[in-house]
C-alpha cells in the first residue's frame, strides 16, 4: 500500500507545472564607433535611440529559448557616436504548462528575467568605449506583449477586410 501511495505521489509530481531558468548567455554583441576618434572632440549632448525586441523558440518538448534584443544608437547631430546591439538569451524549462499560457510566459516572464543581464552587458560594453555610462530604464514586458498582440489582431482584421473585398475571376482560388 505504501508503495502505491509513493508511486501515485511521484506521478502527481511529474504532472505538476514546472518552470525554471536553466542558463543565460550572450547570443550576440556588437559595438561600433564609426566616427571615432573625431567624434570625441564634439561637445554637444548625444541623442539616444533605444529599440527592444523579444523572441523565443521551442528547443525540445519542454525546453525553450527566449531572447531579448536591444539596439542603442547614440548620435551627435547626424554622426553616430556608437551603435551597440546585443541579444541576451536564456534556456528555460516549461513543463506541464497549458499551451495557451506558453506565449505569455515566453513573451513576458522570460524577457523580464533576462533583461537585467542584458542591461548589465550593454552597460559594460558602453563603459569600455571610455564614454559616460548608459543605463537602460526598466521595461514593462507585459505592456509590450499586449501591444504586440493588439497589433497582430489589427493586422489580421485588416487582412481579412482586404481579402473580403477581393473578387476572384472564375476558376481562381485564394492562396
Amino acid at each position: 500500500m505504501a508503495e502505491q501511495t509513493a508511486n501515485s505521489h511521484d506521478q502527481q509530481a511529474a504532472n505538476e507545472p514546472r518552470f525554471s531558468l536553466q542558463r543565460t548567455y550572450v547570443k550576440d554583441l556588437s559595438l561600433e564607433m564609426p566616427n571615432a576618434p573625431q567624434i570625441f572632440l564634439e561637445q554637444e549632448t548625444p541623442a539616444v535611440e533605444v529599440s527592444i525586441n523579444v523572441g523565443g523558440q521551442r528547443l525540445a518538448e519542454s525546453v525553450f529559448e527566449a531572447t531579448v534584443m536591444a539596439t542603442i544608437t547614440t548620435r551627435i547631430n547626424d554622426k553616430v557616436l556608437y551603435l551597440v546591439e546585443a541579444t541576451q538569451a536564456g534556456i528555460f524549462e516549461a513543463a506541464n504548462i497549458p499551451e495557451e499560457q506558453l506565449d505569455p510566459l515566453l513573451g513576458i516572464v522570460c524577457p523580464t528575467m533576462l533583461y537585467p543581464y542584458l542591461r548589465a552587458n550593454l552597460a559594460d560594453a558602453i563603459n569600455r568605449t571610455s564614454l559616460p555610462a548608459l543605463h537602460l530604464a526598466e521595461v514593462n514586458f507585459q505592456a509590450l506583449y499586449e501591444q504586440r498582440i493588439a497589433q497582430l489582431a489589427q493586422e489580421q482584421q485588416q487582412q481579412q477586410g482586404n481579402d473580403a473585398g477581393i473578387i476572384l475571376p472564375p476558376g481562381a482560388t485564394r492562396q
